[in-house]
């Protein structure tokens, strides 16, 4: 008979998928199961375990995308918690695809704990139905804000539902010094205002491509030659590039702006955010990262996430990115410029709460795992 020192503690989301919002996520997740529990045996569940290990050295990974069931049960029996997020993988079709790993690992006796979840839009009924089945059965539920929250009950979730915030909150910089921005052909003496760029997909299916495009161009536009400025279109997903790109063929000070093509970690993006004047942007940890920087910024929300992190950020938070909405954009950039000593203390003092409420999420998770006594296993 083999004891173990610790807990075997699975974690699941949309990790590997080459999306710097996620890995932020995993970064601050490991950060703090590390913190809590330094004798856990880490297994990160990835869409592409290649990439996760080259990122994340310091955990396992397995894969569970086309990966046989049988494989993934056998990873899934090790485990003494499974812990499903953060970041939003509940809505429609995503949600039964998670799900159906986290409910093959209750089968098996392991407990999930959810951690910090987005969850919407979630109306398909077969992922209402596992979404109610798995999250009645999991020994905690938190979800990262109040949309989340209203989305799950909307769903048939009875059971409590804690609001905490984001993990990505926690997040620590790196430095991004002035030669690497110069690497990037942005070099000093200059303001520099960053953008996000998002491409239409399954959380963004309403927006027309054309439309947005030519929004943000003539955003682009306004900010080069308003604020004698750089734009830098800075990509969280490497699709993100191509749809700066596509922005870029729509203006006309095309010469003051930059697309950073390097393959940068997440806590490199939030150091890179002390060189921004301004941030402009769709991607949701784009504007997580200005907030903790300092940086003011204009929410473009395509999604409920956004419009909800720039309500509780203190941010403009105008609904909708459609070409119509280019002139109250436009005022709103200027007003923004106007009054950023205000508008970045304000959101100074709200991200010290947000950060806070993100803390309770390992907080819980702490609460649960000293409770967690590992399997014995039983040597061959």
């Amino acid at each position: 008979m083999l004891d173990r020192t610790g807990p075997t503690v699975g974690v699941l989301g949309s990790y590997g998928g080459l999306n710097l919002g996620d890995e932020a996520i995993l970064t601050s997740l490991l950060d703090d199961l590390r913190n809590r529990r330094p004798d856990a045996r880490i297994l990160v569940f990835s869409r592409h375990p290649e990439n996760t290990r080259a990122k994340h050295p310091n955990v396992e990974v397995v894969g569970w995308e086309g990966i046989s069931r049988q494989a993934t049960a056998t990873s899934l029996g090790e485990l003494d918690l499974l812990i499903l997020g953060g970041g939003g993988i509940l809505y429609n079709t995503e949600a039964r695809r998670y799900l159906r790993v986290a409910k093959a690992a209750q089968e098996r006796g392991v407990p999930v704990f959810t951690y910090a979840l987005g969850a919407g839009p979630l109306t398909e009924e077969t992922d209402c139905a596992i979404v109610r089945d798995v999250l009645s059965e999991a020994v905690e539920v938190t979800v990262r804000d109040e949309e989340s929250r209203l989305v799950l009950e909307e769903a048939g979730v009875t059971r409590t539902i804690h609001v905490t915030a984001d993990p990505a909150l926690l997040l620590n910089p790196e430095e991004f010094s002035a030669d690497m921005l110069r690497a990037e052909g942005i070099p000093a003496g200059r303001r520099l205002v960053g953008m996000s760029v998002r491409e239409p997909g399954k959380a963004a299916e309403h927006l027309d491509e054309e439309s947005y495009h030519q929004l943000l161009a003539q955003m682009g536009d306004f900010l080069v030659h308003r604020l004698d400025a750089r734009l830098l279109f800075v990509p969280m997903e490497r699709d993100d590039i191509r749809h700066s790109h596509a922005v870029l063929s729509h203006m006309t000070a095309v010469q003051d702006c930059r697309v950073l093509y390097g393959d940068y970690r997440p806590r490199q993006v939030l150091g890179l955010m002390r060189h921004l004047d301004l941030a402009v942007g769709m991607r949701l940890h784009f504007l997580i990262f200005s907030a903790l920087s300092n940086v003011p910024f204009l929410p473009l929300p395509y999604a409920g996430k956004v419009f909800d992190f720039a309500q509780q950020a203190g941010a403009p938070a105008l609904r909708g990115v459609m070409r119509e909405s280019a002139g109250p954009l436009l005022a709103q950039v200027d007003r923004l410029w106007d009054e950023r000593p205000e508008r970045v203390a304000d959101t100074s003092e709200r991200m010290s709460v947000l950060r806070a409420r993100s803390r309770e999420t390992g907080e819980r998770l702490g609460a649960v795992l000293e409770n967690i006594r590992p399997r014995t296993l039983i040597a061959a």
